[in-house]
C-alpha cells in the first residue's frame, strides 16, 4: 500500500537526520549505524511507514560499515538505476523512503550473491517474538 505525504508531513514525523537521508537521499557515516554489528533475530521495517522489509536470517557482516542484508521480502524493496547509472538506489517500495544501494557479483557466500547497504537510519529493528 502507497503511502503519500507532502515534505512538510514527512518532516514532522522523521528526525531532521531520518529526514535527511529518507527524504533527500542522504548517507550516513561508515560504522556509525547502530545496526551494522547488530546481529539479534527479527524483523527489520522502514522507518518511515513500518513496512517489513529484511528478516533478521538475511543480514550479514559484510564488512562495508553499514547494514548488509542478500534480500529482503518479496515486493517492499523498489530498484532504480542511479542517474549516472553506477549504482542501484534500493527505496521502500511503500513510501519511497532511501534504503541504501545494492550490489551483486561481489562474491560473498550469500545464496544472491547480492548486498543490500542499507542506512540503519532507514530502518527499525523489532525483535522476534520469544
Amino acid at each position: 500500500m502507497a503511502v503519500q505525504k507532502s515534505e512538510e508531513e514527512w518532516q514532522a514525523i522523521l528526525s531532521p537526520e531520518q529526514f535527511r537521508i529518507l527524504r533527500k537521499k542522504g548517507t550516513e557515516f561508515s560504522g556509525t549505524g547502530e545496526y551494522n554489528k547488530y546481529f539479534e533475530d527479527g524483523i527489520y521495517s522502514c522507518v518511515g511507514c513500518g513496512t517489513p522489509l529484511y528478516k533478521s536470517t538475511t543480514k550479514f557482516d559484510s564488512g562495508c560499515g553499514w547494514p548488509a542484508f542478500y534480500e529482503g521480502f518479496p515486493g517492499a524493496i523498489k530498484r532504480t538505476p542511479d542517474p549516472d547509472g553506477r549504482r542501484i538506489e534500493i527505496t521502500c517500495a511503500a513510501c519511497d523512503g532511501h534504503l541504501g544501494h545494492v550490489f551483486k557479483g561481489e562474491g560473498f557466500p550469500t545464496p544472491t550473491d547480492e548486498r543490500h547497504c542499507v542506512n540503519s537510519i532507514s530502518i527499525k529493528f523489532a525483535p522476534v517474538n520469544q
